[in-house]
């Protein structure tokens, strides 16, 4: 990576502070080097430090003290200690603390957190004002901003095709919980430098969205060249395809980073904190029900059902708050089976290593 003159970047360019020099300091004192991770793929990073990029490795040391926690492995946008070797192979030694990072339950039946991009500015949950417009799923992807400690912002792309502007910002903000929305259009241009405003040097963001939305089409739109493959979309498919298959963190010619994820249909929540902000109004509405332990299914005094009567709260609306009510509890019963039993299996191993131990210092009959 250069900058715009080409030379290469700085630190700081990478979003480099001094809150991290003071976190990377018992690493320098061993030797070792600052860097960012800005691509991954098949356990193998890409890596950004002062003295170039390269490509790098977790140590076996690293491996086994993350076990099977896939979070706290790297992921693009993470800053780690490497060390380069006089051969050129280059070793992760550890991982510096992340200050945000949108995580999301893994797909699939494990009970696994996926982290999407780690140390996030500014998220932009991108949505094409074509069919694939989903005020359900924008809710959900607001609500994982929120939780990440990320600011999110929702983008309402292909502003081109001719829609209901104003009344489609007007729905969308509804359900944005006090997020900030905006239209753009790679196309024509439409919105394109109040985004740039907000990706200022050394701040991070995101584009995260279903496939087709026009997430690389931006990107390449704020880069000024082709920094992603882009496939045309069908008139009979609104989903739309492109061709971005794996996380990767792109710098700017002007400064700031972008983080381009491929498109994601499922996005499991990992945890509740995010419902708070994502769903102010309904909470509000709560507090005036009159029993405190309210459930909202008909109880005398219920300020949900009022407000539903009067249409001041939208059905679909409640409907989304309760089912992802009831998905965040549902994972918290899956996150701490999950503890209990890696707590299970941590001390059978402990007492088998003891047994062990014990069996070859003095004899199976013990002492």
């Amino acid at each position: 990576m250069t900058d715009a003159l080409g030379a290469p970047p700085t630190l700081e360019a990478f979003g480099w502070t001094a809150e991290l020099a003071l976190a990377h300091a018992p690493h320098a004192a061993l030797g070792r080097e600052p860097a960012r991770v800005v691509g991954e793929d098949r356990g193998r990073y890409d890596v950004v430090s002062a003295s170039g990029e390269g490509r790098a490795a977790i140590s076996g040391r690293f491996r086994h003290e993350a076990a099977n926690d896939p979070s706290a492995y790297p992921a693009v946008g993470d800053w780690v200690a490497i060390e380069r070797a006089d051969n050129g192979d280059t070793t992760i030694h550890a991982l510096l603390p992340r200050r945000t990072a949108l995580i999301r339950q893994a797909p699939g039946k494990r009970t696994e957190a996926q982290v999407v991009g780690a140390n996030l500015d500014t998220v932009f949950v991108v949505a094409s004002l074509n069919r694939d417009l989903n005020p359900r799923r924008l809710e959900r992807y607001v609500t994982a901003v929120w939780e990440s400690g990320a600011e999110p912002v929702v983008l309402l792309s292909k502003a081109d095709i001719g829609a209901d502007l104003e009344g489609i910002t007007g729905k969308v903000a509804g359900v944005a919980a006090g997020a900030t929305v905006l239209v753009v259009s790679s196309f024509d241009g439409r919105g394109v430098e109040e985004v740039r405003q907000r990706i200022g040097v050394g701040r991070t963001v995101a584009f995260v969205g279903s496939s087709g939305v026009g997430k690389s089409t931006l990107l390449n739109r704020l880069a000024g060249e082709e920094r992603a493959l882009v496939r045309e979309i069908r008139e009979d498919d609104a989903r739309g395809r492109h061709t971005t298959t794996r996380r990767q963190l792109h710098l700017l010619p002007g400064g700031g980073l972008v983080l381009d994820t491929p498109g994601m249909r499922e996005l499991a929540l990992w945890d509740s904190d995010g419902l708070d902000q994502s769903f102010t109004d309904i909470d509000a509405i709560v507090e005036r029900c009159r029993f405190t332990n309210c459930r909202h299914t008909g109880e005398p005094g219920c300020a949900i059902a009022a407000s539903i009567a009067d249409g001041s709260l939208a059905p679909g609306r409640l409907e989304s708050w309760q089912k992802l009510v009831r998905e965040t509890r549902h994972q918290e019963r899956r996150v701490d089976a999950l503890a209990r039993a890696e707590g299970r299996r941590k001390w059978k191993a402990i007492g088998k290593s003891v047994r062990t131990h014990m069996n070859a210092k003095y004899g199976k009959g013990g002492g």
